[in-house]
């Protein structure tokens, strides 16, 4: 039987993702970015009130998707994630057993339209770059 093992979230990031870099054997160090996501559904209660239930998410990021995480995120800002679940489970200093289960992401696009402009403005545009640039004229082309 072949089984899926597929996530999608919508949510706003709990707090500045936390970046650690691990060393590898190749020199290059990997990266992974971890973050809350909350995800909130609206539902009525058995008064017909409106009722907001929120859920907390572990997202996890590594290598590519990492950098882009890192520069992009930020607390508040709204995602879509898509990934999959990963259970694990360790041993920790006092020797009780702990568990977590984590989204690990393969695709990771942002939401927040007011950020993505922000974002937008304070890039360089590189073709503007290249026009205003002080080069030396090239003298006569061949051409």
């Amino acid at each position: 039987m072949i089984g899926v093992n597929k996530v999608i979230l919508v949510g706003n990031v709990g707090k500045t993702p936390d970046v650690v870099s691990f060393p590898s054997d190749g020199g290059v160090a990997v990266k992974k970015v971890s973050f809350p996501l909350a995800t909130t559904e609206s539902r009525k209660n058995r008064e017909n009130e409106k009722v907001d239930i929120t859920e907390w998410h572990n997202v996890v990021c590594w290598r590519g998707l990492a950098d882009i995480a890192e520069r992009i995120l930020t607390k508040g800002s709204q995602v879509y994630i898509e990934g999959r679940l990963q259970s694990r489970s360790w041993e920790d200093k006092e020797g009780n057993k702990r568990h977590v289960t984590e989204v690990v992401a393969d695709n990771l696009l942002l939401l927040s339209a007011r950020q993505r402009s922000e974002d937008y403005a304070a890039k360089s545009n590189p073709l503007m770059d290249i026009l205003n640039a002080d080069t030396e004229p090239l003298g006569d082309l061949p051409f």
